[in-house]
């Protein structure tokens, strides 16, 4: 995709989304009807999550990952009376294995967040606006999985390649689903089978992801959030001169919230059994003021 047709599409999706405008952006389409009819979705009340096992082990994937330090030893719990054990944690949230949620203060493009916030509302203290505190109630509603590599007839799609529009359009027709507005949407690559199959590589120069014309499917929907197992991205970047340009456009765009490298892996027998794959969907995220994401374990509940 050239610059010039970037620009037009970018120009096209922030016109079409202009539903999603405010500072919750897509979010507002959460209303308190739709999630209240979202809750319809549980039948059998099985619980399922989305999220992968955060890594603590360095990879081609994982360059820096997170930290897990115990605070007390054996020797400081051992004894009579009552001891606490007591743990350390820290991690990059937007790094390349982790499953985490972009806030809208994630992306800066041409100087500017979403909405044409100024990039000086990001300082050393954190986000003065569109910080992952704009979700601190938790992001809840009715969830859809599409599965590409199942009607692809593959086990995943090789880095590199794309998802299009019209792969949402002929998963929804396979699975007989339809993304209504204020949906959360998941979709399937197989990053996380083809990594536990063939083991971790270096994502940043070779991954699955969306095409950037295929959010204009997501625009006509108008989904309250999208999510992947992957960056949403595909790597190399189809894109002169932006590097993430799915990020652009969702995030800075559209105002649409991101969902980075989550797990389907266990969601999609349980969707394949009940033949059904929409499900009531729950995302919390920590409560951190000004952060620009935040890790979370969104739950399907079927």
């Amino acid at each position: 995709m050239t610059a010039s047709a970037f620009d037009a599409l970018y120009r096209r999706l922030a016109a079409s989304t202009s539903w999603a405008g405010g500072e919750r952006g897509a979010l507002a389409a959460l209303t308190p009807g739709r999630v209240a009819a979202a809750a319809g979705e549980v039948r059998t009340g099985r619980t399922v999550t989305l999220a992968a096992p955060v890594e603590t082990t360095p990879g081609p994937d994982s360059p820096e990952p997170a930290t897990h330090t115990m605070i007390t030893g054996p020797e400081q719990l051992a004894g009579q009376g009552l001891r606490f054990a007591r743990d350390r944690f820290a991690m990059n949230v937007h790094g390349d294995t982790d499953s985490h949620l972009d806030a809208l203060c994630h992306v800066v493009y041409d100087g500017t967040l979403h909405g044409g916030v100024p990039s000086s509302s990001v300082t050393p203290d954190g986000a003065t606006a569109l910080s992952v505190a704009l979700a601190a109630a938790g992001i809840v509603g009715r969830g859809v999985l599409l599965d590409i590599p199942r009607i692809r007839g593959v086990p995943w799609l090789e880095p590199g390649d794309h998802v299009t529009a019209e792969d949402l359009g002929a998963a929804e027709r396979s699975q007989r689903v339809r993304i209504s507005e204020g949906d959360l949407l998941f979709v399937r690559t197989g990053h996380r089978r083809r990594r536990a199959d063939r083991g971790p590589w270096n994502v940043a120069e070779a991954r699955a992801g969306l095409h950037p014309t295929a959010l204009e499917f997501v625009a006509d929907r108008r989904v309250a959030a999208l999510g992947g197992d992957g960056n949403n991205d595909t790597a190399p970047s189809s894109t002169d001169g932006v590097a993430y340009p799915v990020h652009v456009l969702a995030i800075h765009a559209m105002g649409l919230p991101l969902l980075d490298y989550l797990q389907f892996e266990d969601l999609v027998p349980v969707c394949a059994a009940e033949r059904r794959w929409s499900f009531f969907c729950v995302i919390a995220p920590l409560r951190l003021p000004g952060a620009t994401g935040s890790p979370v374990n969104p739950i399907a509940v079927m």
